[in-house]
């Protein structure tokens, strides 16, 4: 698939995949595989472009579970899922990372360069300044509640900056749908990962902001804009 096709195949809530396993820095390794080692039976590992189109139903499930909480609250389809997904294993420089439990994935992360995205993504950063080839865009990072808080977290961010550097990019970023703290379908309990990122060394840009459609749980099935705000980093 070219580059234009996987940008059609990804609106919001989007990453990319690339075949194969990036060579991280040795610091990078050692930490991965220390957080890997504290998971106990939990793995995280690359996906070949083959093991992508195998996982496809079990990776579009696992996205539509996690995506259905708050603060997403995405009504997703299970045919749309899988043909986005398909996108990753065809294009020529992203990733894509799963933690499994046994045969079971249980989480999955990706990352892409910025210009394989939709142009809304590029449109936003190229208006701050910053030139598209210079950024790793991080896209979605899922993973079921009960697995959380064991450093998959962690280990998903090592393995997409490490492909990022790999590929000498300058800077990494993702997006996060903005919401009102008063929001009524905001759980009592829930946590934003703000602090996660921050100590991870992403800032929010100020401003800097996209608008993504899709449908929510318990809407009319009618897409909705959302704002998606921008947090960047340095890889060098």
């Amino acid at each position: 698939m070219e580059t234009r096709d996987l940008r059609r195949a990804l609106p919001a809530l989007r990453g990319a995949h690339h075949p194969g396993v990036w060579p991280a820095p040795p610091g990078g390794q050692r930490r991965a595989r220390a957080r890997v080692r504290a998971m106990g039976a939990l793995t995280v590992a690359t996906l070949s472009a083959g093991e992508v189109r195998a996982a496809l139903p079990d990776l579009a499930r696992l996205r539509i579970s996690v995506f259905r909480a708050y603060p997403y609250l995405y009504a997703g389809d299970a045919d749309y899922e899988q043909g986005y997904l398909q996108a990753y294993a065809e294009s020529a420089g992203a990733v894509v990372v799963v933690a499994r439990d046994g045969d079971l994935i249980v989480g999955a992360a990706t990352a892409a360069p910025l210009e394989d995205h939709a142009p809304e993504f590029t449109a936003a950063l190229q208006a701050e300044g910053y030139r598209p080839e210079t950024i790793w865009y991080c896209g979605e990072s899922v993973l079921l509640p009960a697995y959380r808080g064991q450093g998959i977290g962690h280990a998903f961010f090592d393995a997409r900056e490490a492909a990022g550097r790999a590929q000498a990019r300058v800077w990494s970023a993702f997006c996060a749908v903005m919401r009102p703290p008063d929001h009524p379908a905001r759980p009592p309990d829930y946590a934003p990962l703000d602090p996660f990122w921050r100590r991870r060394g992403y800032q929010p840009l100020p401003g800097v902001t996209a608008a993504f459609d899709w449908a929510e749980v318990g809407g009319d099935g009618a897409a909705q804009s959302h704002q998606m705000q921008f947090w960047i980093r340095a890889l060098t």
